[in-house]
């Protein structure tokens, strides 16, 4: 049986949610985030009318009770909730869910469903949002979410309770752009592990279920545009959804077409609170005060180390002999010259990703006989994002030249030719530096002739649901089904350099007849073309189509699920409720292959070495639920205890088990406490198996920075150790880095086939509050519930701060294996400075989070003058207790609780007042102040102040079928905290991107209509 509540006959949609949410005695927990509709009572939605204090005016409508009552005879189905798939007549489960309706989606304004869960204090920042992935070489522009900061990979996304096609390579998790949020019935969010046996691996921190719309009737069209006031960051969302009945009312089809787009927004047009962000910045004397101008040293018009000095051409265009990037002028030994001569690169930056998407879905269903319903459930989403970054920053430190320097004469005919190009000043100052008789040269340059790095992507998302579910008798009924989804992306990009082309164009001899050609005749046949490296604008059109070397990737993720149930009750023998019994099943398959043209994938492009990842894996499972009801209706309300377990069978891990148990106790209808207690497995996924081992270039601490030759104690003589080091020391006093060390890291990470299983252990009690017997308080609800999260064996990739401070804080000699520094000064990287840092994935982690979330919810019918209004108020707060891994079993804690990204406290407001006419929505998130990373800074060294964001709709209803609405976000235009430069902040941006709203005050407006 689907997870997806199901009701027929009288009561559906927002009306039955009212019910579980406030009048149920169940513990359905509606965040601040539920919708009006599904705040309202039963009463309310059916009501004409509705009295002062929110109840059904029962003159105006007889046919509703002004108090609700247990559900009667044939007036509501038994239903289900996320959590569980035991049908009762109550929302009855012992972890919480929170809710959020339609209606309160459309009061946010979102146009992509992301944004809107986001402001949900549940959860964390996004690995992947449109805010914050300009710079992925991959998945720009996708969308993820990720419960308690576990993972996107332990939060496990559902569409009408089954699982969901990968639209992140490698991974497990959802690309939640093909979520069509103008179709969304509601979306449930178990915030518990306990899923784990219920739904199966990667739900270690929780569920979220996207339940659609599939019994519509009508035809509803819906617009809305928006703007930010800067002028970019144009929006659209358009939609048509289609439905009807056929066949006497048998059945039902839900057709809908949607498109949205979602325009770039430029890093240069938006501020941070230390001012526009139109220049190239780092953090100066603390990480909160900026730095500027702070220049890229890779200059277009190019930056040649040759012996002890370093060339770049001038603004007039005049070679000379020095280079600064963040400084008046600049000089050394055989001249002065302008600067700064570094690159802006703020002016070519996104700070959000432009994004389209076509979504296509279909509901439909049809009783094949009076017990049997055949239902078929069928998706096509293709997103489009592009990326676009400044132009590719070149240098002869790549595996072109193993030293990082690049021989300006060639071997010909038993003599040595000069290259042409190059410069008298530049040649003379050359040495050879290789002994290989030759002298050379450490090159960076810009490649602006390129134009700037871009890349398009095209995510294709296709989906199909078929099965049949139905009663087998008045007590059991089952459901079988089978679930496929395929994700299929394809990138192509630009702005890159073909490694061995360049060096082949490099190699320059006389061509016999007065002019040059490139030494290797079998490149010459290839077309090479001697090309000029010197000066701005250097590559001609021949240089430009040779050297150029377009991007490709393409990856296939497929997902194949077929499953069955029965789910039914038998009488207590001690007088209390049924006991509800669900067994059933289920095959999985899963696969991925990517692929990157072949120069990506060594690394000849310039970039990242990115080989292919291919693999696969499938597992059966079988899995029983059952719920005890030991006391009802009796000296106390309700006293029930339940269970789950789930056996798997994986083909690369093995046997897996996961099992929960729980209790309700409610001495009185008015309150409910509850608790539960499961173990969680997680299996690795493809990435984590099968990835190729990938290069990436971080930015890291190093914490040698300021070692003199003597002191420093045990950190000091660790760093001592490195030959390097101590050259560098040697050379300027201290331990010092220049911008190009710190730019030149690079690190190298893959999979690990012998991975295991993650084995999770999650506990969650907490109480439920509704006085129903209080007139005045029947429509409030208040929730709180404490949440501990243990993950033993985690599935982690060792972060690099913490190697560094393993290998020269701790003196572990197995973690400086992990480091490779260089010997001697290579081009304009120092010596000493780090060349790779590496990590790899293994089950040596461990994550622990715990906390408590509270919510309340109210909604309250008040006259006005003579006029009918409806109040609401829905809030949901979560403080955190601890956040934190352990990359090794034994190791200090790695805090992420408290820091960026993870608040301490958060929250979320939303509170509504309208009547027939209009409404006034307010939405306010609060996020609390938080510290930068512990492992970088120290722990609580460096603080983030507080945020709190307001948005606000106000919605006219014109007639019974035409809504409009105006809407603002970030009222209060609030600008992020400076953090540029940090490992806090988002690649290539000044703040946290994904945490903190980086675009400021925007504006939309939309209409729908209804037929």
């Amino acid at each position: 049986m689907s997870t997806t509540t199901f009701f027929r006959k009288r009561l559906r949609g927002g009306a039955a949610l009212g019910v579980l949410a406030l009048f149920g005695t169940g513990v359905v927990s509606v965040t601040g985030f539920a919708s009006t509709a599904a705040a309202q009572t039963a009463d309310q939605q059916n009501c004409a009318d509705v009295n002062a204090d929110g109840t059904c005016d029962t003159e105006q409508n007889q046919s509703v009770p002004a108090t609700p009552a247990a559900p009667a005879a044939g007036q509501i189905d038994n239903i289900v909730v996320t959590g569980t798939r035991i049908k009762t007549p109550e929302a009855q489960n012992a972890v919480p869910v929170q809710v959020i309706g339609a209606e309160q989606l459309e009061s946010t304004g979102t146009v992509n469903v992301q944004e809107a869960l986001l402001q949900n204090p549940v959860f964390g920042a996004p690995t992947y949002s449109r805010n914050n992935s300009a710079f992925n070489t991959s998945s720009a522009g996708a969308a993820t979410i990720d419960l308690r900061n576990l993972g996107i990979d332990r939060t496990l996304v559902l569409i009408n309770g089954r699982r969901v096609v990968s639209g992140i390579p490698g991974s497990s998790a959802v690309d939640i752009n093909m979520i069509p949020t103008a179709m969304l019935e509601r979306v449930e969010t178990l915030t518990s592990g306990s899923g784990s046996a219920i739904y199966g691996s990667d739900a270690v921190a929780g569920v979220v279920n996207f339940i659609l719309k599939d019994d519509f009737e009508g035809l509803e069209l819906g617009a809305q545009t928006g703007v930010a006031e800067t002028g970019d960051n144009f929006t659209l969302d358009t939609h048509v959804m289609l439905g009807g009945n056929f066949a006497d009312g048998r059945g039902n089809a839900t057709v809908f077409f949607g498109y949205t787009e979602q325009g770039a927004a430029y890093k240069r047009n938006h501020y941070t609170e230390e001012g526009r962000s139109n220049l190239d910045s780092f953090y100066g004397d603390t990480p909160f005060e900026r730095d500027q101008p702070f220049y890229s040293s890779y200059a277009p018009q190019g930056r040649y180390t040759a012996g002890d000095y370093t060339f770049t051409y001038g603004p007039d265009g005049q070679l000379q002999p020095c280079f600064a990037t963040n400084a008046a002028s600049c000089s050394n030994a055989l001249g002065t010259g302008t600067g700064p001569n570094g690159f802006n690169r703020t002016a070519y930056r996104y700070l959000a990703v432009p994004v389209q998407r076509y979504l296509m879905n279909l509901n439909a269903h049809y009783d094949v006989t009076d017990s049997i319903t055949a239902f078929v459930e069928g998706a096509f989403e293709s997103t489009h994002a592009r990326s676009e970054i400044e132009p590719f920053p070149f240098d002869t430190d790549s595996p072109t030249y193993s030293n990082g320097q690049q021989a300006i004469e060639t071997r010909y005919n038993g003599g040595i030719v000069r290259n042409p190009f190059v410069p008298d000043a530049i040649y003379n100052a050359a040495t050879d530096t290789d002994d290989d008789g030759l002298k050379d040269i450490f090159i960076a340059k810009r490649l602006a002739d390129f134009g700037p790095r871009t890349s398009e992507s095209t995510n294709n998302v296709f989906r199909m649901v078929g099965g049949l579910r139905g009663d087998i008798s008045s007590n059991w009924s089952f459901e079988a089904f089978a679930n496929y989804g395929e994700s299929n992306i394809s990138q192509t990009g630009s702005g890159q350099i073909n490694i061995l082309n360049y060096r082949n164009s490099q190699q320059i001899v006389p061509d016999g007849v007065g002019g040059y050609q490139c030494a290797n005749p079998d490149a010459v046949s290839d077309g090479c073309v001697p090309v000029n490296v010197f000066g701005p604008n250097s590559f001609d059109a021949a240089a430009i189509q040779y050297l150029q070397a377009p991007q490709m990737y393409n990856a296939v993720q497929k997902q194949t699920q077929i499953g069955g149930n029965i789910t039914g009750s038998v009488n207590s023998l001690w007088g209390a409720n049924p006991i509800g019994l669900t067994v059933g099943t289920e095959y999985r398959r899963e696969s991925q292959s990517s692929q990157w043209d072949a120069l990506q994938a060594a690394g000849l492009n310039g970039g990242n070495a990115l080989p292919p990842t291919k693999g696969s894996f499938d597992l059966y499972e079988f899995y029983g639920e059952t719920l005890v009801p030991l006391i009802s209706n009796s000296f106390v309300y309700d006293l029930s205890i339940r269970g789950a377990a789930r056996y798997s069978h994986y083909s690369t891990v093995g046997n897996t088990f996961s099992w929960n148990a729980g209790a309700e106790f409610a001495p009185i209808q008015d309150i409910r406490f509850r608790g539960m207690y499961a173990v969680t497995v997680r299996a690795p996924n493809i990435s984590e198996l099968f990835a190729g081992r990938s290069q990436d270039f971080p930015t890291v601490t190093d914490p040698c920075v300021g070692i003199g030759a003597t002191g420093g104690g045990a950190l000091g003589e660790n760093c001592r150790a490195a030959p390097g080091v101590l050259a560098n020391i040697a050379a300027n006093g201290t331990f010092t880095l220049t911008q190009s060390d710190i730019q030149g890291v690079t690190s190298f990470s893959g999979g690990n086939p012998n991975l295991q299983e993650e084995k999770g252990k999650t506990l969650t009690a907490g109480v439920l509050i509704n006085p129903r017997s209080i007139d005045a308080l029947r429509n409030l609800t208040i929730t709180a519930d404490y949440f501990r999260v243990k993950i033993e064996d985690a599935i982690v990739g060792t972060p690099l701060p913490f190697i560094l401070n393993q290998c020269y804080q701790q003196g572990r000699s197995d973690y400086c294996d992990f480091i490779v520094r260089r010997s001697a000064p290579q081009g304009l990287n120092s010596a000493g400075s780090l060349d790779e840092v590496n990590t790899a994935v293994t089950n040596s982690g461990g994550l622990q989070t715990s906390g408590i979330d509270v919510t309340v919810n109210y909604v309250q019918g008040l006259d006005i003058g003579s006029d009918r209004y409806q109040a609401t108020f829905h809030a949901a707060y979560t403080h955190l207790f601890t956040g934190y891994s352990r990359p090794l079993p034994g190791a200090d804690k790695d805090r992420f609780g408290g820091e960026v990204g993870a608040a301490t406290d958060r929250f979320t407001i939303n509170t509504g007042l309208g009547n027939s006419d209009w409404k006034l929505t307010l939405n306010g998130t609060y996020v609390g102040p938080s510290y930068l990373d512990d492992q970088t800074y120290g722990y609580k060294e460096w603080k983030v102040h507080s945020e709190f964001y307001l948005g606000s709709q106000v919605r006219f209803f014109v007639t019974d079928a035409m809504e409009m609405y105006v809407g603002a976000d970030n009222l209060l235009n609030n600008k992020p905290m400076y953090f540029g430069g940090t490992v806090d902040a988002t690649t290539g941006q000044d703040t946290n991107t994904g945490v903190y709203d980086p675009i400021g005050r925007r504006f939309y407006a939309g209409a729908k209509l209804r037929f």
